[in-house]
């Protein structure tokens, strides 16, 4: 009679064990397919984070935080904000064009900037023709360098202690030719030392430029145009502001096509 007993005790306990036992595995794929869940939206979130900077001809070099910090932007389009041209005339890297032109553009670029180099290489020199050398449009360039550039700021030194010699713009269109050489994308492996050689040949007193380089006599000049970006609402490169001399200006970003420039300069001129 206990064996029977027992006998019936242990066929209960054994669909009850089964039955725990199926409640206690269910939970745990609840609770991993939870952790899986959120481990997947975690990552989903990430990716959404990460910007393509390499993209040719539609990004910006990107988003500024304090003295140089930003990140990039792969579909800059025309923005609707507005700066009046008047104050920031001042401070300029370089200028082209008439002072009397009637439309300005202003340029808040890097020079280590794979976009920047794919506006200048692609577009510039339309504008030049069509715009700068006709005398309709002047245009400014200032300096934007970006921290994860770190060559942006001894480029951007550099044009302007070319600038001391005349050779501003030679510089500024050299230092873009060079990483060109290279391919696409950001180029990091041009040395201060390279760029020195560039000025000899570019007919310039090698002494001085280098002096001058050496010196960082025009670091603060540069971070002034940083900080001026940034309050006319700057956060990537390129970045253009288009207006006339005596209203304010649209700020275009990115590496937008030619046609973009174009159609700003002749609704302006219209």
């Amino acid at each position: 009679m206990d064996e029977e007993k027992q006998a019936n005790k242990d066929s209960m306990l054994l669909p009850a064990s089964v039955l725990v036992a199926s409640i206690i595995f269910s939970a745990t794929l609840f609770l991993v397919a939870g952790d899986i869940s959120n481990g997947l939206s975690g990552l989903s979130t990430a990716v959404s984070g990460i910007e393509v900077t390499n993209a040719p001809n539609s990004g910006s070099g990107g988003t500024a935080v304090a003295a140089p910090q930003p990140s990039p932007s792969p579909s800059p389009q025309p923005s609707g904000g507005s700066a009046e041209i008047k104050a920031l005339l001042d401070g300029a890297a370089g200028k082209q064009g008439s002072d009397e032109a009637e439309i300005v553009i202003i340029e808040y670029s890097d020079y280590q900037c794979p976009f920047c180099r794919s506006w200048y290489s692609e577009s510039k020199s339309q504008l030049d023709k069509e715009y700068i050398e006709t005398g309709k449009v002047q245009f400014i360039y200032k300096d934007f360098p970006l921290s994860f550039h770190p060559m942006a700021q001894t480029y951007a030194e550099a044009a302007r202690c070319a600038g001391d010699q005349e050779k501003y713009w030679e510089m500024h269109d050299k230092i873009f030719d060079e990483q060109n050489k290279f391919g696409q994308g950001t180029i990091s492996n041009i040395t201060q030392e390279n760029i020195k050689s560039w000025a000899t040949e570019l007919g310039m007193n090698a002494a001085t430029f280098n002096s001058c380089l050496d010196s960082g006599k025009y670091a603060q000049a540069i971070q002034s145009n940083f900080a001026e970006g940034q309050q006319v609402g700057v956060s990537g490169t390129p970045s253009f502001i288009i207006g006339k001399r005596n209203g304010s200006g649209q700020l275009i970003v990115g590496a937008q096509p030619y046609s973009v420039f174009k159609s700003a300069i002749e609704a302006n001129l219209n």
